[in-house]
């Protein structure tokens, strides 16, 4: 997070750099336009520094839950949880049903995060009327764990060497592959509160296998992570209010 942060401050930075030297060329002042070049250098630095900064492998040492069995190892992680007044059934088949336009921003987000091109269907470009996870299933994802109404776990490859990109297979995640690649897991985990309510919480973990996979992938996550975040809490509110209608809903 921090990394991503340091990334954003100097491409904000930057963008401030640029501001001072494009007013000083309409107004014709050449002081602010030197120092709008030493402004914006300084925060495409910082930026560039972010982007490069390195990164931590981390490992579990109890397994707990289904992801920690199939993504023990990682290096780029995100969590994000919330509580639903719902108890773990209802929970768990919202999170099966939620389709993509109930979360607020969805569409934006994968538009830009694929570049405004146009793409066939996928998690980030799905259809109007299937369920999110059913889309991404389809798409890339395998499903390494369904265990009704406490935890799900789907997986994907993120990155491959050139020509190497299969569809994964859930023994995609069990054993070693070659150089170059990089795996992402994401879980969701219910639990009940005790008071007829449950915890939701989603966890991403991705490994990436070689240090020219991790150099790019880290730079890939810096630039991402905001929206990757504002995703997942949008995703976990719209899995609250399905799940607040009552499993029927449709």
């Amino acid at each position: 997070m921090w990394s991503s942060v340091t990334v954003y401050t100097g491409l904000a930075i930057a963008a401030t750099g640029v501001g001072l030297i494009v007013r000083p060329i309409w107004r014709g002042r050449g002081v602010t336009r030197t120092r709008g070049l030493v402004v914006g250098a300084a925060g495409a630095v910082i930026a560039g520094i972010g982007l490069r900064l390195p990164v931590r492998e981390s490992r579990v040492t109890k397994t707990h839950t289904r992801l920690d069995e199939t993504s023990p190892v990682w290096q780029f992680r995100e969590r994000h949880a919330i509580e639903i007044d719902a108890p773990p059934t209802r929970v768990f088949e919202a999170i099966k049903r939620v389709q993509a336009d109930e979360i607020f921003l969805f569409r934006t987000l994968t538009w830009m995060r694929r570049g405004g091109r146009q793409a066939s269907q996928s998690i980030l470009n799905p259809g109007s009327a299937a369920p999110l996870l059913d889309v991404a299933t389809r798409s890339g994802f395998v499903r390494l764990a369904d265990e009704p109404p406490h935890e799900l776990v789907v997986g994907t490859v993120v990155l491959a060497p050139v020509g190497r990109r299969e569809p994964p297979t859930p023994q995609t995640f069990q054993e070693p592959l070659p150089p170059g690649f990089a795996t992402a897991t994401m879980n969701f985990l219910v639990s009940a509160d005790g008071a007829g309510g449950s915890r939701l919480s989603t966890e991403t973990r991705v490994f990436a296998n070689s240090a020219s996979a991790r150099r790019w992938f880290a730079a890939y996550w810096r630039l991402i992570y905001p929206g990757s975040a504002l995703i997942r809490q949008m995703w976990l509110r719209a899995i609250k209010r399905r799940a607040g209608r009552g499993s029927l809903a449709v």
